[in-house]
């Protein structure tokens, strides 16, 4: 009997990079930036992303008539573009917001591909899967040191003042997420000062809110931490609206 794998070796042990970028009716929502990150996350697994040959392709693609999902998929023998629906549960996340507990990592290793988006999200997934299990909906990971860094696919993202804040992705060893980096650009437009900055966990729950900033949810409001309730903030749909959600 002869095993049939129906998956490349480089998809089967993800040895590969991806994209989720927010496709709209008018087009896809930062793919420049996204495509500049696929790029960076090639190059850390040591190979080259077909950067021109993604852009040509989601080109081609049919227009939307609603928000959807596009995927780009990248590893060192195939380039895949798929579209789906976002499912429901994301678009009840950014509404209604997400209950989130956090939880300690230990330092990465010196090989660590923490910075890269590749197709090896297991750990991702299963960190979503104990949050959940446990009575929330997302997880925050926290340095043994006491520093909030991400979430398992999503950026943090708080407000204290009239400072809008993000984790410094190059000294906290994440990855550099393009919604969180977009809304501290445009913030200024809405009266805040945007900035990265590392930031404890402690302080982090004295924050006048916080959101997981990602590419479908755009931007999920944090309405409990660790079982403690938040108050919603007045900014959430501001900052929806200023990112186009």
């Amino acid at each position: 009997m002869t095993d049939r794998v129906l998956v490349s070796p480089a998809e089967l042990f993800g040895d590969g990079v991806f994209e989720t970028v927010h496709l709209r009716p008018d087009g896809p929502w930062l793919l420049d930036q996204h495509l500049a990150r696929l790029a960076r996350s090639a190059a850390m697994l040591g190979f080259t992303a077909s950067a021109e040959e993604a852009a040509a392709r989601v080109a081609a693609l049919p227009p939307v008539t609603v928000e959807s999902a596009l995927r780009i998929i990248q590893t060192r023998e195939s380039l895949h573009v798929t579209v789906a629906p976002i499912p429901d549960a994301v678009r009840q996340e950014r509404q209604s917001g997400i209950r989130v507990l956090s939880a300690a990592v230990g330092p990465p290793p010196p090989w660590s591909l923490a910075g890269a988006k590749t197709l090896s999200y297991g750990p991702n997934f299963a960190a979503r899967r104990w949050a959940r299990a446990q009575g929330g909906d997302d997880l925050l990971w926290v340095s043994h040191d006491g520093y909030a860094l991400e979430a398992p696919t999503a950026s943090v993202v708080w407000l204290t003042g009239g400072e809008l804040c993000s984790v410094p992705p190059e000294e906290a060893g994440i990855l550099a997420g393009t919604t969180a980096a977009e809304l501290l650009s445009r913030c200024s437009s809405a009266g805040l000062r945007g900035s990265y900055r590392m930031v404890t966990l402690d302080e982090l729950t004295r924050a006048d809110a916080i959101w997981f900033a990602s590419a479908l949810r755009g931007l999920a409001e944090v309405t409990s931490l660790d079982g403690v309730p938040r108050a919603r903030s007045p900014w959430t749909p501001r900052l929806l609206d200023l990112l186009g959600y």
